[in-house]
């Protein structure tokens, strides 16, 4: 890749930077996609050794360019998101890609159709972590940014993903609890 070609793939990629998700830190900031990203692919990184037969560098991969689409449509929370949203990320997923060289362009759409078949364990395990990181932030942020839909679906997103792998089974159940345990002192707050 030349480096022209480079330095304009990046700046493409950059309001990923500024681009806001549906949730904030623990100092009260509006998340960015990048922060997103940056931990999830942390998480993968933690995790990927737990879990018998992972290729690392795939999943890691996976991770970071999860979200390539959000530099063009901006973050939808997945409980907004219809099929219509979809199909306007996956679609701005391959004007981005177009734009890069060969081989990282064929590479790079070859991983992403990898991640949207869900056929192989790296893409299952993408995705589990990718909702478990959305929980996890969600638990750490101030329980008054949570909408009331949030309540119920921090205790069930990402359940189903995660019951594949055993280590993260284990680590959703305490994730659950960690929940409840948000929700319960909310409610002595208020009481």
């Amino acid at each position: 890749m030349q480096q022209s070609e480079l330095l304009d793939f990046l700046h493409r990629l950059e309001c990923l930077k500024t681009n806001g998700r549906h949730s904030t830190t623990v100092g009260g900031v509006t998340e960015t996609v990048a922060a997103h990203s940056w931990r999830l692919a942390v998480l993968a990184l933690l995790v990927a050794p737990e879990i018998d037969g992972i290729d690392a560098n795939k999943l890691v991969r996976m991770c970071l360019v999860h979200d390539f689409g959000e530099a063009i449509t901006g973050d939808i929370p997945s409980f907004l998101k219809t099929k219509a949203h979809e199909a306007m990320e996956d679609s701005a997923v391959q004007t981005l890609l177009s734009t890069l060289p060969e081989p990282q362009r064929t590479e790079l759409k070859t991983l992403f159709a990898e991640m949207d078949a869900q056929q192989s364990a790296e893409a299952r395990l993408y995705k589990a972590l990718d909702k478990m990181e959305a929980v996890i932030q969600h638990n750490e942020s101030d329980i008054s940014t949570w909408l009331p839909l949030e309540y119920e679906l921090q205790q069930s997103y990402a359940q189903e993903n995660a019951a594949e792998f055993p280590y993260l089974a284990e680590l959703r159940a305490m994730m659950l609890e960690d929940t409840k345990n948000k929700i319960e002192q909310a409610k002595e707050k208020k009481a």
